[in-house]
């Protein structure tokens, strides 16, 4: 081969080379966004943590933005504003399938199963309200807009065949109104709503202080209901009991759980998500005295993520994990 051509084309694939690893190094020093939920809820809190966690380890920004929840971080991650949100698994099935509130299909993976959240339907300890059927008549908080709680509440007042304004005259505009957990809150311990409704870990930070200051109960969650959202919503749903002494409340109450993951991107850089998983289980205790659900993530559960898949880069990391 002639000298002189070859080294043009060694100096080509050089100059290739430097550009590329040129904006790698740019794109790691991009500040990683996590969309998170309100403040209050687990979501927000987990999520602020987890970029401590991540700057502190790659050296890179990272921070967490405040949205209404699941839906919300779902988009984003979507629309590229976010690499990486919180999501009930019923919305992220939602998202795969451009059902409910996505109008198309979403490309994503998982990071990592994280905890099951419980569904709280919230109300005030002396009320007269027993289960949710006694909520026709109700002034409810169903979340905010573009939560995955919002999400729920609809379905599960379907279930149980209770439809806005049920209770109401015709002068009424409506029964229901959209609440983040703290505006929620102070709502019913004002009388402004009868009930709430919130879907997290336990305890929730935001349900723990209305506890502290307000004596609450949680209606519970029938088998029939479940049943009827496993077979409209491909069984993601379960059913579990709160422990006794959760919130001040004695007796155990039985009520519906979701699984929760940390989502990216189908397309996201496969070391960059590495990094995340590797920052999310390095820095579990560190987060864990903080947020105590995060004490629930486990390694071995971690990859059953169910129709979602899990990302190449998150995957790369629980194989080196392997003993």
């Amino acid at each position: 081969m002639n000298t002189g051509r070859s080294r043009r084309i060694l100096s080509t694939v050089l100059a290739l080379i430097g550009m590329f690893m040129l904006t790698s190094c740019n794109q790691q020093h991009d500040p990683v966004v996590i969309a998170g939920g309100n403040p209050g809820g687990v979501y927000h809190a987990y999520g602020s943590m987890l970029a401590t966690e991540l700057s502190a380890n790659t050296g890179r920004e990272a921070t967490v933005v405040q949205t209404d929840g699941s839906v919300e971080n779902l988009q984003r991650i979507g629309s590229g504003e976010a690499l990486l949100g919180f999501a009930q698994g019923d919305t992220v099935a939602d998202a795969l399938t451009g059902a409910g509130d996505f109008s198309e299909q979403l490309e994503l993976a998982a990071v990592s199963r994280l905890y099951d959240e419980y569904v709280h339907i919230v109300v005030a300890r002396d009320s007269e309200f027993v289960s949710i059927s006694d909520l026709a008549d109700a002034r409810i908080s169903l979340g905010s807009p573009g939560s995955g709680v919002q999400v729920i509440a609809h379905r599960i007042l379907e279930a149980a065949g209770i439809r806005a304004g049920d209770g109401l005259s015709s002068d009424d505009v409506s029964d229901w109104v959209t609440l983040g957990t703290q505006q929620a809150a102070k709502a019913l311990q004002s009388e402004e709503i009868d009930a709430f409704f919130w879907v997290g870990a336990i305890p929730t930070p935001g349900v723990s202080e209305l506890a502290e200051a307000f004596p609450i109960r949680i209606l519970p969650v029938t088998p029939d209901i479940l049943d009827q959202l496993n077979a409209d919503h491909a069984d993601v749903y379960g059913l579990s009991e709160l422990p006794r002494g959760t919130y001040g409340i004695d007796d155990g109450t039985r009520t519906m759980t979701i699984p929760n993951y940390l989502v990216t991107a189908a397309d996201a850089d496969r070391g960059e998500i590495r990094e995340v998983a590797n920052s999310l289980f390095a820095g579990r205790a560190a987060i864990a005295r903080q947020v105590p659900a995060a004490a629930l993530l486990d390694i071995r559960e971690a990859i059953f993520t169910g129709q979602l898949p899990l990302h190449p880069g998150a995957a790369e990391y629980y194989r080196s994990q392997r003993h």
